[in-house]
């Protein structure tokens, strides 16, 4: 409501006195304030902030009347009374200056338009020059103790029981007296049959203060006891006044009155404040609300604040500041909201701990609107030796902003918090550039089509992501040109979209857009100052809506000016009113005003469609007389015309009524009352009512809803999917927290209950002030004040600074959740089945799963730390609730391990055994809440049900590929394997695979390939294999390899691992073993080994390599239709090989696009000889672009450059750093005559690059080759092999089954996995059938040479034409340019020249830094 804004300030008096001041009083507009100390009344003025005129009492003329004590103004400004210590009232004349002069005057340059207009315009900007002069002075012959003013009278109470009623022209009237003792007091005004009354012997007044709208005085008497005394008749005299007391308050100390909402706040000597109010039936004093601090959030000082030294209620009467005899601040709202308190947190200690010392107030005065509070502090200064010292007195000036609802509560059905302090605004909206063009700023040029701009809806929510995006405020500083003549804002309206604002000063209005960063002013001075709002301002659509008052025709109207049109009365809507505007508000096309006759009228504005300047008509609907129920017109706070109903009594048959029948909320003093329309009855029309009134039914007799209310929200729009949210009133009351008007509606369209025709009122507590209420999003925004601290250097001087002395006051913004209020609300009341329906409509929301988590967590709170038992507890309740939402198994575990372990028995008793639902967790798949169980387990249960669980949990989550949560559980079984069952394993967040997302294990792990062509002639079988683990971070599970690896725990778990390998490769899933053995840092090659004769066998060739092709999304190969050196030249195949063609190829894009993380690297030349290739796909990478292998198909030659063979046929070959550079793809090999290409060689070229698998997928294979290869699983090399179509393979691994250490299985299984793969080639696919012509001499040899021949030979090259490998090929980084690409070999001479180990490279530092860095990119999906 009000927040404190920055430091306060501290104001200067020009003049220096030994005198301090003492007391602050303001006049009744609070344009002036009057600062008394000793001898001397200053006047000063509050914009500017300075001194206008002090009088200072001569020596004998103190000594007679002796020190000034109070003072008070006359109403209209023109005197001060001045109380002094020997019982006298002075009277001060205030005269200005006669020729007009002003003490502080603007200064314009030439040539401005600001000048003066019009009568008074000058003097509204600029400090008056005023003098004061005093009028005969009253003795009263007894000490004052209170002055108060009344419309043309001052009443004085002295000490010695008087109230003494002086006219304010004292010499034309003398004055009349009332002796206390003879007024008659009682506990309520009907009590004059009897019952206890006031003995006020030798009591006086020592506090009193004049309700307007309850006609009488609050009074508060110098032994403590309170009252309130009202004239029985329109005389003040003796017989005609009655008073109340209250009987149970003895500690009174002073008293404050709010007018608009009949409220008597009374300080107590205990430092609590009572908020009393009157009965409006029996007349007596009830207690409303009490304002204390809570030992909850003030646990040092809140029993220790002393007396209660001064309230005083905000000029809009919505908030209260009180202060203390210790210091201090406090703000609370009119009905108990606590806002702000200074005696906590940051002002009440330094940065370092050390305890600061409170403000001590002697008095303290609000402002013009509230956006100040004047405080003169009583803390003295250091005592010097001279006390006569001159001295600058200061005043503190605290700085607020405030809520725009405070004054202009027709923003409240809005979905924007809109705040104002004295010169700026601060809005919630989101950025407006981010959805709309920049075009829309044209639109907002003067004159441009309301329509030209795409507006927001106003039937649609502004949405989540606009209100609560940031945590900041879009901050608008107000046009300096209107806030200098118009100065203090006291109305502010924001429009539906929230991109549009409003504001009002003393005369006129302006208008801002945020789309355009501009204001509207208007463009005629004289219009703007002939005018001043009254009743507040709105927005309809495009158009503002202001209730004015017209100097000019001292006339109240109603007038619309639309935003897109200058600001100019030519293009304004204008409507006559009888009778002043107090408040307006708009619903739909529907514009309520409240009046002063206390009378409600209602009109409908549409908007012309003929006029060229968009403009709009106003028609009066219907007038409502209110006069009977409500005593002043001041009382009522705001009025709203709703769609909310009670059905009750009412038969609405046609759907289109139900939607218009509008009914009337009157926040009348804090009681809402609501008037409906009767549609009961005929509706017949009066004979004198004008035609178009008889449309609409009369309204009912009011209904009181709620009492204590400040704020009301209720919204226009409807929502079928969130009727329960969208058809709800929603209530801030104070300390009370909210409430809701919820509607009850029956179920499936079944007929309603007797008990579903109702609405239901439901109670629920904020942690936040509410400012907005955000309907369909169930979210309530507000603001809340932050501090941060300023230490400023720690001099010796004896006043320290401001800023070390106050922090730095920032307001934020908030948001609260309060569905699971309201659910558990309506779950206490056995309303279940509307919980269920309100809950579904908002399972949509993020943070649905957050509001069943409160509200298990809440109600588990309260029920299992109660100290007495609870007889009918709400978490069994709670807890079948939450089970009809899927969310419920991570609700439950969430909320459990965020509760204190002692809670959990009963919580588990109330939702089910822990163990039941972990298994549901596994049933549903869901092995993240399985996981969150399974430490809830640990710590209720034995460690072998800990350790059965988490088995079953580590096999689903191996089963699933869930790596994370596998790393997870190996440390969890181990941990409860070594003993440490008793604490939860540590969780912490372990690394996920870095960006390259592939085979991690590949890159960490070195191959030794150490078989060379020495070993191979000796003709010994050698697949000798080093194996060494990275050290560092990226190594998962390696230190688990090497440590304890004979631990029945690392035993238990390799079993599962070894289990769940098993399993994959039986089902031929190589990917997801090479990922498995990646991610968990298994030691997939000595598995192998020992799996080499087992598991690792193949017993069908054609259907490993179908699950290949489909696991790793690999093409099957395809032939060219027509092809030169094609052995199947005839069309036949045309037809199936082209729809095969668009399939690899469909799949192939696919695939590229979805896994392929970076861009693919072509060189330039690469470029130049695809770019005529019409089938190859533009997402080819340098692998799949020029890697085709070399068969006799393949047009591509071997390269020579710089004295390296290479070969085509690896994935790694041409990067940007590779040794193919833009000329070497003219060098051809001399088989080729020419350099030209055909269009059938084109086509052929394009076809293999078709049958190409995805880059990563390549990767892949090889990668798990050379796995295979080392740990002698040849049968595996032959299949990958053959899907890679690499003739290096398939030659080195029949030259491997020469050695007589290859067991004769291997070889027999091999030779009949290549025949049926020939087969099956032959009949199913043809695409293999080349590749399986170039290896013939391979299979021919396998056929004929017998296992136990060893042919040394045979593993050296035979020629040029034939490709040999090293025993197993390493994929080098592509971004050594020293190293040769990964599979190219050497053409002629020995193997293994041009390989390099990767042990010798990786000795080297540079090579182990780049090694980490170019790592492939392989991720799996």
């Amino acid at each position: 409501m009000y927040f404190l804004s920055g430091w306060p300030r501290r104001l200067l008096c020009p003049l220096r006195s030994a005198e301090r001041p003492f007391l602050i009083e303001p006049s009744s507009q609070r344009f002036y304030l009057c600062v008394l100390s000793d001898t001397q009344i200053s006047i000063w003025f509050s914009r500017p902030s300075v001194l206008i005129v002090s009088y200072i009492e001569s020596g004998k003329a103190a000594e007679q009347f002796g020190s000034y004590q109070q003072a008070e103004w006359k109403p209209d400004d023109t005197m001060i009374a001045v109380s002094a210590s020997n019982g006298y009232v002075l009277l001060f004349d205030i005269i200005g200056a006669l020729d007009e002069k002003c003490l502080y005057e603007p200064v314009y340059p030439k040539g401005s338009a600001r000048v003066k207009v019009t009568p008074g315009y000058k003097e509204e900007q600029c400090a008056p020059a005023l003098t004061l002069e005093m009028k005969r002075p009253v003795d009263l012959e007894a000490p004052i103790s209170c002055l108060q003013s009344l419309q043309e009278d001052l009443l004085v109470a002295t000490a010695d029981g008087y109230l003494h009623m002086l006219h304010w022209d004292s010499v034309s009237n003398g004055r009349r007296t009332v002796n206390l003792c003879t007024v008659p007091f009682s506990l309520d005004l009907q009590s004059s049959r009897g019952g206890p009354c006031l003995d006020l012997d030798g009591v006086h007044i020592r506090d009193m203060e004049y309700c307007v709208t309850l006609d009488g005085f609050a009074v508060v008497f110098d032994d403590g006891r309170i009252g309130f005394i009202t004239p029985t008749a329109n005389r003040f005299s003796t017989d005609q006044l009655q008073g109340v007391w209250a009987a149970d308050v003895s500690d009174g100390t002073c008293v404050a009155v709010n007018n608009k909402y009949r409220l008597m706040a009374f300080g107590c000597s205990s430092g609590s404040v009572l908020v009393y109010m009157i009965d409006s039936s029996t007349g007596s004093m009830q207690i409303s609300h009490k304002l204390e601090l809570s030992p909850k959030h003030y646990p040092d000082i809140w029993n220790k604040t002393g007396p209660v030294k001064m309230i005083r209620w905000a000029p809009d009467c919505s908030v209260v500041m009180v202060t203390w005899d210790c210091g201090g601040l406090s703000l609370w709202s009119v009905f108990g909201a606590h806002l702000i308190c200074t005696l906590g947190e940051d002002f009440a200690y330094r940065s370092d701990g050390t305890k600061k010392e409170p403000l001590k107030i002697c008095s303290m005065s609000w402002g013009v609107e509230g956006y100040h509070l004047w405080v003169i502090s009583s803390s003295e200064a250091a005592g010097s030796p001279d006390g006569e010292q001159l001295k600058q007195a200061g005043i503190l000036q605290f700085q607020f902003i405030k809520s725009a609802l405070t004054v202009n509560p027709c923003t409240s059905n809005q979905e924007q918090v809109l705040l104002h302090g004295e010169d700026r605004l601060y809005l919630t909206c989101g950025d407006p550039t981010q959805g709309h063009s920049g075009g829309d700023k044209t639109s907002q040029r003067d004159g441009g089509s309301p329509l030209h701009r795409p507006a927001a809806p106003a039937c649609l929510s502004q949405g989540l992501s606009t209100l609560l995006g940031h945590k900041h405020w879009q901050v608008v500083q107000i046009h300096s040109t209107y806030l200098e003549s118009n100065w203090p804002i006291r109305f502010a309206a924001i429009d539906w979209s929230g991109q549009c604002v409003t504001v009002a000063g003393r005369r006129g209005f302006a208008h801002y857009s945020l789309y355009s960063r501009k204001w509207k002013l208007f463009g005629n001075v004289t219009q703007e100052q002939n005018m001043t709002v009254t009743g507040g301002l709105a927005w309809w659509k495009d158009f503002i809506v202001v209730a004015c008052y017209n100097y000019i025709d001292q006339q109240e109207e109603l007038r619309l000016y639309s935003k897109s049109s200058n600001l100019d009365n030519a293009f304004a809507s204008v409507t006559k009113l009888h009778t002043d505007t107090l408040l307006l508000n708009v619903f739909r096309n529907v514009v309520i005003v409240f009046r002063a006759d206390c009378s409600i009228g209602l009109y409908s504005i549409e908007r012309r469609q003929d006029s060229v300047n968009p403009s709009a008509c106003v028609e009066l609907l219907q007038e409502v007389s209110m006069s009977r129920y409500i005593p002043h017109p001041g009382l009522v706070v705001s009025v709203t015309l709703t769609s909310v109903r009670t059905d009750t009594g009412i038969t609405l048959k046609a759907p289109q009524q139900v939607c218009s029948s509008e009914s009337i909320l009157l926040n009348l003093a804090g009681q809402l009352i609501m008037l409906q329309r009767d549609r009961s009855g005929p509706q017949a029309r009066d004979k004198d009512a004008p035609a178009n009134q008889a449309k609409l039914p009369p309204f009912c007799p009011p209904v009181v809803l709620a009492q204590c209310v400040e704020n009301v929200w209720t919204t226009c729009r409807n929502n079928r999917k969130k009727r329960h949210l969208t058809e709800a009133l929603w209530l801030s009351c104070g300390e009370a927290g909210m409430k809701v008007w919820l509607p009850l509606f029956p179920r499936d369209h079944r007929k309603p209950h007797s008990f579903l025709s109702r609405r239901i009122m439901l109670p629920f507590h904020i942690n936040i002030y509410p400012l907005t209420v955000l309907f369909e999003d169930a979210l309530i925004l507000g603001a809340s004040n932050e501090t941060m601290l300023f230490d400023g250097a720690h001099g010796s001087s004896a006043s320290e600074s401001l800023e070390s002395l106050f922090p730095f006051c920032t307001v934020e913004r908030t948001s609260q959740i309060y569905l699971h209020h309201i659910l558990r609300q309506l779950l206490v009341r056995n309303l279940g089945e509307q919980a269920l329906m309100l809950a579904q409509s908002c399972a949509s929301l993020p943070y649905f799963p957050h509001v069943l988590e409160l509200m298990v967590h809440v109600v588990l709170e309260e029920e299992a730390t109660s100290r007495e038992p609870i007889p009918d507890p709400l978490l069994p309740t709670v807890a079948k609730f939450v089970t009809e939402f899927p969310l419920f198994l991570q609700t439950i575990v969430h909320c459990a391990r965020k509760t204190e372990y002692a809670l959990w028995n009963y919580l588990f008793a109330a939702v089910g055994n822990p163990k039941d639902l972990f298994e549901e967790c596994l049933m549903v798949q869901d092995l993240d809440t399985a996981a969150s169980y399974l430490i809830i387990l640990q710590n209720m249960e034995v460690p072998a049900v800990s350790r059965q669980h988490a088995t079953l949990l580590f096999n689903t989550a191996l089963e699933q590929g869930k790596w994370d949560l596998c790393r997870h559980m190996i440390r969890f079984l181990k941990a409860i394997g070594s003993g440490e069952s008793e604490t939860p394993p540590s969780t912490p967040t372990t690394q996920e695979p870095s960006s390259t997302g592939g085979f991690e294990f590949f890159r960490n792990r070195s191959i030794s390939l150490s078989q060379s062509a020495d070993s191979i002639t000796g003709g010994k079988f050698n697949l000798q294999k080093t194996f060494s683990m990275p050290s560092g971070p990226s190594c998962k599970g390696g230190d688990r390899w090497c440590k304890d690896s004979d631990s029945a725990e690392n035993l238990y778990i390799d079993v599962m691992l070894w289990r769940h390998a098993r399993r994959l490769l039986e089902q031929v899933r190589l990917r997801d073993l090479g990922c498995f053995s990646a991610q968990l840092g298994f030691e997939l090659i000595g598995w192998l080994c020992r799996e080499r004769t087992r598991v690792a066998c193949i017993d069908d060739f054609v259907t490993a390599l179908k699950c290949l092709h489909k696991d790793f999304l690999w093409p099957f190969p395809v032939l060219p239709a027509c092809s030169i050196n094609s052995p199947l030249k005839n069309g036949r195949f045309r037809p199936v090989l082209s729809s095969r063609l668009l399939k690899s190829q469909s799949a192939d894009s696919l695939l590229n696009s979805d896994m392929d993380t970076t861009p693919p690297q072509v060189s330039t030349a690469n470029h130049t000889w695809l770019d005529g290739l019409g089938a190859v796909r533009k997402e080819l990478d340098s692998a799949s672009s020029h890697g085709a292998p070399q068969t006799q198909e393949a047009f591509l030659s071997p390269l020579i450059n710089k004295g390296e063979e290479c070969s085509i046929g690896s994935a790694t070959d041409l990067t940007e750093t590779s040794s193919m550079v833009d000329g070497d793809w003219t060098m051809v090999d001399e088989n080729f005559s020419t350099l030209s290409l055909s269009q059938s060689e084109l086509e052929h070229i394009s076809m293999e690059l078709a049958n190409k698998g995805p880059h990563k997928s390549q990767v892949q294979l090889r990668y798990l080759m050379h796995v295979f290869m080392e740990a002698g699983c040849l049968e595996w090399c032959v299949v990958i092999g053959l899907i890679l179509r690499d003739v290096s393979v398939i030659k080195q691994v029949v030259g491997f089954l020469d050695s007589p250490e290859v067991p004769e299985e291997t070889v027999q299984s091999i030779r009949a996995g290549l025949m049926a793969v020939d087969q099956w080639a032959s009949s199913d696919c043809l695409g293999y059938k080349p590749f399986l012509n170039l290896i013939r001499p391979q299979l021919m040899k396998l056929m004929e040479v017998p296992v136990e021949q060893v042919q040394p030979e045979a593993f050296h090259p035979t020629g040029a034409s034939k490709l040999s490998d090293p025993p197993l090929l390493l994929l080098p980084r592509a971004e050594d340019p020293r190293c040769p690409p990964a599979s190219s070999l050497p053409l002629e001479g020995p193997p293994g020249v041009n390989a390099r180990p990767l042990e010798d490279t990786r000795e080297e530092p540079e090579e182990e830094e780049a090694l980490e860095e170019g790592t492939y990119d392989c991720t799996l999906s």
